[in-house]
């Protein structure tokens, strides 16, 4: 199975599956001599982790990350840094039921057409467990870019139509400080009663993640196929359940005109800036130095806790019994995931962009 690498010069691969023995990875590209901040990384994992309400699944994991190489002496050596998360709840016989017949909207049926076998147990390979690995790479990715002065804020945004007003100030720090992951106490109250209600009836339900990228330099980005705003894309949108990417004015944008649309540029006190950020601080695919700001649609979780119809591998009808360790809704256990795919997406282009100009080479000479 190829596709389990992200990244240019920063490079994260994973292994491992929802059942096996454990999930794990190699991150390749970290210049030495970082100073590593370890137990940021295991809040990060925290933060991602099952069985922290009665909102997320029940399923419990530590999630306790065992750094294998590429450390020595709290500092990055410039070698790859392996790391192994043991799972430790799997309950494979949740899934017996399942073994022969393909749940609606999961990635059973191409799974089993793809590569002819497939592990049930949990989803195997395409389960979101898998991202308890990028959350890893990105919270290393996340001290480069603290290093250059970059910081990388997701939150929850909307909860199907409950969303965060837009004349309202936020304080992203206080993220963190409720189940919903949403920084607007009264907004994260409703959202936190719509998922709870939905999760009674058996049900799920979807929304919106948030990201803002704050103190990017200019430059960052490559023409054509490497774009910054398509590597994020990429970068979202390989996460389990995301449907949309949306970058600066987004969808709305495309009912503007260019009169209204365009970023004036002015000259301020830091030198050029804009009067406006349309552009999600990103043009012609390269950071203009404004913010980057970006919007994820994440679909309602696939399984729910009732009988649905489908079908066996013999494409005879057949019921999918609602049952199992379950996401109501995946958003409050998605913001770490977000802000990880960003700050590895963003701290890759940052070492691509060391070696644009040939006095950037010399420099190092």
């Amino acid at each position: 199975m190829a596709g389990n690498t992200f990244g240019t010069i920063l490079k994260l691969s994973t292994f491992g599956e929802s059942h096996g023995i454990a999930i794990g990875g190699s991150i390749d590209g970290i210049p030495a001599g970082l100073e590593l901040d370890l137990d940021a990384v295991q809040l990060a994992l925290d933060r991602r982790k099952p069985g922290q309400s009665k909102i997320t699944t029940q399923r419990k994991e530590s999630d306790t990350v065992q750094f294998l190489s590429g450390i020595f002496e709290g500092k990055t050596t410039g070698t790859p840094i392996g790391f192994l998360i043991p799972n430790e709840d799997q309950r494979s016989k949740d899934y017996s039921h399942i073994k022969d017949t393909f749940r609606p909207s999961h990635a059973d049926f191409t799974y089993q057409e793809k590569y002819g076998h497939r592990d049930y147990r949990g989803g195997g390979r395409s389960s979101a467990r898998e991202t308890a690995c990028r959350v890893v790479g990105g919270a290393i990715a996340m001290q480069v870019l603290q290093a250059a002065g970059i910081s990388v804020n997701a939150y929850v945004h909307r909860v199907m139509d409950i969303e965060v007003p837009t004349d309202v100030s936020m304080n992203l720090d206080e993220t963190y400080s409720n189940d919903v992951r949403c920084p607007h106490r009264e907004s994260a109250e409703k959202m936190y009663t719509l998922i709870d209600a939905t999760r009674k009836a058996g049900d799920t339900v979807g929304g919106s993640i948030k990201c803002v990228i704050q103190g990017t330099p200019i430059g960052l980005g490559e023409p054509a196929f490497d774009k910054l705003h398509a590597d994020l894309g990429k970068a979202m949108l390989s996460i389990n359940a995301v449907k949309s990417f949306e970058i600066g004015s987004g969808k709305s944008g495309t009912f503007m005109l260019g009169s209204e649309h365009n970023d004036l540029f002015v000259k301020s006190e830091d030198g050029i800036s804009t009067s406006s950020n349309h552009s999600g601080g990103i043009q012609g695919g390269i950071s203009n130095g404004s913010n980057i700001e970006m919007e994820i649609g994440f679909k309602p979780v696939a399984t729910i806790m009732r009988d649905q119809t489908s079908v066996d591998k013999d494409g005879e009808e057949a019921v999918v019994k609602g049952k199992g360790r379950h996401d109501p809704c995946v958003l409050p256990r998605a913001v770490p995931i977000v802000e990880a795919m960003a700050a590895l997406t963003l701290a890759d282009h940052l070492l691509r962009s060391r070696v644009n100009q040939m006095d950037q080479i010399k420099s190092t000479l």
